[in-house]
């Protein structure tokens, strides 16, 4: 009998341990799951395997189209505008071959930096210098505000939005991690706006109508200030809780190649400034990235070259069709800011840029009107539905929150730009 109790104890003890580890073995896998969804596409499909490979081949192909809804968009345009105007000769004056050169060199460089992991180290290293949850978001908002304007908007996001969210996991704090996400999303899309390579649609009007440095960054100046202190603001009213980061310390990238990709960055600045023909930094570019690190230039984003590509030819047709270019020639000569703004909010920022280019003389406007444009829905910029997907994967259950939230910021932020816009049309 006393066997019999002492077995009993000693299994009603395990059971007790098993069921308290359970609840914590549960949180470890749900956090990490949702990290490494974050961070990388195919962890969506992790459990893929035991599916059939039909199932598999169809959750692919639908990843595909969900995330590349503007490459699909951009080629259909084009092929429907392809019906009204015939391929001609033409077409070979549609591609600012400029344009997709410099995109081409910084997307290679950023992606050989990310190969190192060099701005998610640089990231960490900032946010574990902070003791309390405000300054934790304000390092990991302005982390991504800065690193937009090297790496554009998308980029920043895709490299920032699980830094994010691991740090926020990590102190315990996950219920800020709406609010951190669309702060860094309004970060990414402002942050871009004051250099010409911050943000793509930067580097096409910038080219396109021959900008000079300094005349960009004069209109650009007044928004990119406002739009600091908008996001200041913002980041303020978190509370100074107290955090600290247990996870451990990211490991730090190799020197020489750190050096290397930086000389090659500078290299690339240099092309979109002109200093050179932009030829010669391609070349120069893709030479020392297929010496140094291939890969670099296998995972650069070709889907966003393909998009310009296929925007061309859209906006290209679009101006040869009569009715179509006295119709919207019309709408952006009354307001340019107005309207390019509102064209954003429908068919995103970069289109926008590409398509009103040809209708409008007043680069000014348009230049800001596409920028603080990335704001309002979110399809107004791409980094919008990358913040989007990304944390209806982390935070399931959670989106309609999220996207109150979101629509509430952006078009406070929004607002506020347009006035900072018609202003600054006067001043510049």
């Amino acid at each position: 009998m006393e066997n019999e109790r002492e077995n009993e104890k000693t299994e009603s003890a395990a059971a007790q341990e098993k069921s308290a580890a359970a609840p914590a073995a549960a949180g470890a896998a749900e956090s990490g799951a949702a990290l490494s969804e974050c961070g990388t596409a195919g962890a969506a499909y992790a459990g893929a395997p035991r599916l059939g490979a039909k199932k598999r081949v169809l959750l692919s192909v639908a990843h595909f189209f969900k995330s590349s809804v503007v490459l699909i968009v951009a080629l259909v345009a084009a092929g429907i505008t392809c019906i009204f105007v015939p391929v001609d000769r033409e077409y070979l004056g549609y591609f600012d071959l400029q344009t997709l050169s410099c995109l081409f060199c910084t997307l290679a460089v950023v992606a050989a930096f990310k190969n190192i992991r060099f701005f998610v180290w640089l990231a960490d290293i900032i946010v574990r210098r902070f003791k309390n949850m405000r300054n934790i978001v304000l390092a990991l908002v302005f982390v991504t505000y800065f690193g937009s304007m090297i790496m554009a908007n998308d980029m920043a996001l895709i490299t920032f939005l699980p830094l994010g969210y691991f740090v926020l996991d990590s102190c315990g704090n996950k219920k800020l991690t709406a609010l951190t996400f669309i702060m860094q999303n309004i970060a990414a899309n402002l942050g871009g706006m004051l250099t010409p390579f911050g943000n793509p649609q930067n580097l096409y009007l910038y080219s396109y109508y021959s900008i000079g440095a300094g005349e960009f960054f004069k209109i650009m100046a007044l928004p990119f200030a406002v739009a600091f202190l908008l996001i200041l603001g913002v980041c303020l009213f978190v509370k100074p809780e107290k955090a600290e980061v247990f996870s451990a310390p990211k490991s730090a990238p190799p020197v020489w190649r750190v050096i290397v990709y930086a000389v090659l960055f500078v290299l690339s600045v240099l092309i979109v400034f002109r200093v050179f023909p932009y030829y010669w930094g391609l070349a120069a570019v893709a030479a020392a990235l297929l010496i140094v690190d291939c890969k670099a230039i296998l995972r650069v984003d070709y889907g966003l070259l393909l998009t310009f590509c296929a925007f061309f030819v859209f906006s290209g047709n679009m101006a040869r069709i009569p009715a179509v270019e006295e119709f919207l020639g019309g709408l952006v000569s009354l307001d340019p800011l107005a309207f390019g703004v509102l064209s954003c909010q429908v068919i995103s920022n970069v289109p926008s840029a590409v398509l009103l280019s040809r209708f409008t003389s007043d680069y000014v406007n348009l230049l800001v009107a596409v920028n603080i444009g990335g704001l309002g829905t979110p399809v107004a910029s791409l980094a919008s539905l990358i913040t989007l997907n990304t944390y209806r994967r982390v935070c399931p259950g959670d989106t309609k929150r999220y996207v109150v939230k979101f629509l509430l910021l952006n078009f406070s932020f929004l607002a506020v730009l347009i006035g900072i816009g018609y202003l600054n049309a006067l001043i510049v």
